[in-house]
């Protein structure tokens, strides 16, 4: 049977598009320059994670591993702003850790409604009616949407537990947690019965904590040998460590100190991902099975060793619950002095970094791989990139004067760019040309036009359309010189031919 326990899995996220913004003029009868009134672009809907206490585990996204955010809604005229996407809440159990592919810890979802947002949506573009200014007073372009950002992320559940148990396959750990508390785990006669960590709920007196059966761990179990690995990572909560020893084993190389020591080995060698040190946690010793009279003699004999080692000893039977009173109260008196010693909870503090001084936004360094190249790297010049419509001059204009106030091209040419370099900022590589001065008036020219980006060897509309009546009727022929007229050259207009009248008004009162 396939167990359904999921401690570990690896998903895929995409948050929602940013929707673009609205180029738009306002018309309305006996209304003249409305204005702009293109809305802007909806933001798109993030993905996040939320701790739910109804989830277990992570098998959900065992089988859904990918997850996507909606896209916000374009901006439409009228100055109607797009709808925003669509968030998406993953529900995950209590003790979940989020880490990158590398290993990186970015969050420890630790109590209830605990949210990380672990792929931030896309903003929406700005419409022309938020474009609009004193020198642009009726943009011909708007901004485009941001994409949501796609990352992958590795999810690992750490069980909260307060006390967890651990030792050699078939040392009774389920029998013990079964006995304890109301678990039901999976008890057989052979090595390696529980696959899975099981958690119970055990009250001692006024105190009430909870307890982790990991599975059986072998030597090598820190290397990956084992089940141990997997499951090593369940521990890393808890406030003590219980080494559950079998004093009734059949093994001839076995005995309950090699165990304890081989087990201690294997938890040194263990680096915990939340970086805490599982050597500073109280240990317990249970020598168990002790209703079989072997092992009550092999514990009277290992029992002085463990208590010169500063451990405290307790020798239990889970068949005839021996001494189970006695552990469950040291538990609970270890757990709420461990629960003393942890700082207040406070709240989380807002800190807020202030920019440095010598800090423009952005970098500019040489081009490795294109020589007299470079490369402006920084959030604000790649984002606004990301937004601009290359395929509209006034926005490519409009980008140019926000890089010149930024200080991209005083950078550039303090840098050794020539007009011509090839410059690159984010996904787009372009030839570098100084545009005017940040400051300066913008001499505006039609709408979805730039005057700065007008070549003398560009074609005009009035020459494209000289150009096609020539292809249409042919080049039309000169007249000459022209006769003079009343002392004046010919106005090319040819006289009436014989017979036919001009109308009055035509080409004058003749008298």
């Amino acid at each position: 049977m396939t167990s359904r326990f999921v401690d570990r899995a690896i998903i895929h996220l995409a948050a929602g598009n940013g929707g673009n913004g609205c180029a738009s003029v306002h018309r309305e009868k006996f209304k003249p320059l409305g204005g702009p009134d293109g809305g802007n672009g909806g933001s798109g809907g993030d993905v996040r994670l939320v701790v739910d206490h109804s989830v277990h585990t992570l098998l959900d996204f065992h089988f859904r591993p990918h997850a996507k955010g909606g896209n916000g809604k374009p901006g439409q005229g009228g100055n109607r702003n797009g709808a925003a996407g669509d968030s998406l809440e993953l529900k995950v159990p209590e003790g979940t850790v989020v880490l990158t592919p590398d290993g990186e810890v970015l969050a420890d979802l630790v109590g209830a409604g605990t949210t990380f947002v672990a792929a931030e949506g896309g903003r929406g573009g700005l419409g022309n009616a938020a474009l609009a200014s004193r020198a642009r007073k009726a943009p011909g372009f708007a901004l485009l949407g941001e994409e949501g950002q796609a990352r992958d992320l590795v999810l690992e559940l750490r069980s909260v537990a307060d006390v967890g148990l651990v030792g050699f396959p078939s040392a009774g750990k389920s029998s013990l947690i079964s006995v304890l508390s109301a678990a039901k785990p999976k008890i057989a006669d052979y090595p390696f019965t529980t696959l899975v960590p099981n958690l119970g709920v055990i009250t001692a007196g006024d105190t009430v904590f909870t307890m982790a059966d990991v599975p059986g761990l072998i030597p090598g179990a820190s290397q990956g040998k084992g089940l141990g690995l997997d499951f090593l990572r369940h521990i890393e909560r808890c406030a003590v460590l219980v080494h559950v020893v079998d004093c009734a084993t059949f093994e001839p190389d076995r005995d309950p100190v090699s165990d304890v020591d081989a087990l201690e080995d294997e938890l040194a060698r263990y680096t915990p991902a939340l970086g805490d040190d599982l050597a500073q946690r109280p240990r317990v010793v249970v020598l168990n099975k002790m209703d079989v009279p072997d092992a009550a003699e092999l514990a009277e004999m290992v029992r002085p060793e463990f208590e010169a080692r500063g451990l405290r000893v307790f020798e239990v039977s889970t068949a005839t619950r021996q001494g189970l009173r006695e552990l469950t109260f040291a538990l609970g008196e270890i757990v709420e002095k461990y629960r003393s010693e942890q700082p207040a909870p406070t709240a989380t503090k807002i800190v807020l970094t202030p920019r440095a001084v010598d800090d423009a936004g952005f970098t500019v360094e040489p081009d490795p791989e294109e020589p007299g190249g470079f490369i402006v790297r920084g959030a604000r010049p790649e984002r606004w990139i990301r937004q601009t419509d290359f395929g509209n001059d006034e926005a490519v204009g409009y980008l140019g004067d926000r890089l010149n106030r930024l200080g991209v091209e005083d950078a550039l040419a303090r840098h050794g760019a020539e007009p011509g370099s090839t410059v690159t900022i984010g996904d787009y590589t372009f030839d570098w040309e100084p545009s005017t001065p940040a400051g300066v008036a913008i001499h505006l020219s039609g709408r979805g036009t730039d005057s700065r980006l007008e070549r003398g060897d560009r074609v005009s509309a009035a020459e494209r359309k000289e150009a096609r009546r020539v292809r249409r009727d042919g080049p039309q022929e000169s007249s000459g010189a022209g006769s003079e007229v009343d002392g004046g050259p010919s106005s090319g207009v040819e006289p009436p031919e014989s017979g036919e009248l001009s109308e009055p008004g035509a080409d004058g009162a003749r008298e």
